[in-house]
């Protein structure tokens, strides 16, 4: 995002902004030491996790990183699934992705942190989220129908 547009990601060793960790919504307590596994098989198991529950809906996302690593572990969210990644490389975030798909993770929304989203409340992130997935599907809707 930047100016509140989306960005794509290269394949590449940059960094992506923010503190090196994962906000992570909308999981039921059951489901993450599943995604623990997920972790440990893009070689991410030591990266910082934060679970984030309805509680943190209206905070900004720049408050939010500041949370202790493991937060929220063991209590399910009722948000919308969703990963925020914030300062892990490129190919990380590529492999990541890979992994999920790989390994049939529920489909999630996926955002990178901004020095623009880092300003926005979690529930204002998850909501654009939402817009965006619901034109993407419109738009593969039309090009199907053509």
């Amino acid at each position: 995002m930047s100016n509140g547009t989306f960005e794509k990601v290269t394949d590449s060793d940059t960094p992506l902004y923010g503190p090196r960790m994962l906000l992570l919504c909308g999981f039921a307590a059951k489901i993450q030491p599943n995604f623990q596994k997920v972790l440990e098989m893009a070689d991410l198991s030591d990266i910082h996790r934060i679970w984030l529950t309805a509680e943190q809906r209206h905070h900004r996302l720049s408050e939010v990183v500041k949370l202790a690593d493991g937060i929220g572990s063991g209590e399910d969210s009722q948000l919308p699934r969703a990963i925020i990644v914030s300062g892990i490389l490129e190919n990380e975030l590529h492999n990541l992705m890979g992994t999920c798909r790989a390994a049939g993770m529920k489909n999630a929304l996926w955002a990178v942190l901004t020095p623009v989203s880092e300003t926005w409340q979690l529930q204002d992130l998850l909501d654009e989220l939402i817009k965006e997935r619901e034109a993407i599907q419109r738009t593969q809707e039309k090009k199907k129908e053509q």
